[in-house]
């Protein structure tokens, strides 16, 4: 059974509220329904429209054994986005996309196979055997840092199956990485993005935690249905 999506939702979520008129993408034009004030209203029937497209995308990529990068670094969002990304057991990148952190492979494994050993030590008493209080502090720090910056991810094995990104200003250097490796996007376009940066775009406020809250539910649902289809196999 495909995720179902209720427009009346998304517009009581705020979905259809876009940016002002002055910050306009020419290329969001079509998604655009009217205008209101000094600001875009978005036509939720494109949204709905895409997210029909999206959805069984993400379950079709998670029922053929891949993951799926949940992207959101912009401050408000960086919980539920980490949250959304846990509850249906995918990567995640709330804090910061690291330069190089899907194309530059070699680097990335290197710092997450540092982070899993200094982790397995820590927990089993290696480094409290072997230095005193102030260099286990150190190195608590370091897995601190390299859990901050690739906690999120220690556990993808190759490249993802897709990547889901909730901003396309803030998170475009996730956006090029992905585009450079042939990984699909879906991502939330806001009136002043520019939606054909990625392969699914949604058209809808990227602000609005309520809204963003939504959307995630959505993903996570296609998500969990993938996950379902590939036990069903």
């Amino acid at each position: 059974m495909s995720v179902e999506v209720d427009m009346k939702a998304l517009f009581e979520a705020g979905v259809h509220f876009g940016h002002k008129t002055s910050r306009w993408h020419p290329k969001m034009a079509p998604y655009i329904h009217s205008k209101r004030q000094d600001g875009h209203i978005i036509d939720l029937a494109k949204t709905v429209e895409a997210l029909d497209k999206a959805l069984p995308f993400i379950t079709k990529t998670v029922a053929s054994g891949k993951k799926v990068l949940f992207v959101g670094t912009k401050k408000q969002a960086k919980d539920i986005v980490k949250a959304a990304a846990e509850s249906a057991g995918q990567p995640f990148v709330v804090n910061r996309w690291i330069g190089g952190m899907l194309t530059n492979v070699t680097t990335t494994n290197a710092q997450i196979k540092k982070l899993r050993d200094l982790e397995r030590r820590m927990d089993n008493g290696d480094l409290e055997k072997r230095y005193n209080k102030l260099e286990v502090q150190r190195y608590q720090e370091e897995i601190d840092s390299l859990n901050f910056k690739y906690g999120g991810i220690k556990e993808l094995s190759g490249k993802p199956g897709a990547l889901i990104v909730l901003d396309m200003l803030v998170d475009k250097n996730a956006i090029a990485e992905a585009e450079n490796l042939g990984i699909p996007v879906v991502a939330i376009a806001d009136t002043n993005a520019d939606p054909s940066k990625v392969e699914y775009p949604i058209p809808g406020n990227d602000d609005a935690i309520k809204g963003l809250q939504l959307l995630l539910d959505y993903f996570v649902a296609a998500v969990n249905e993938g996950k379902t289809k590939k036990e069903e196999k």
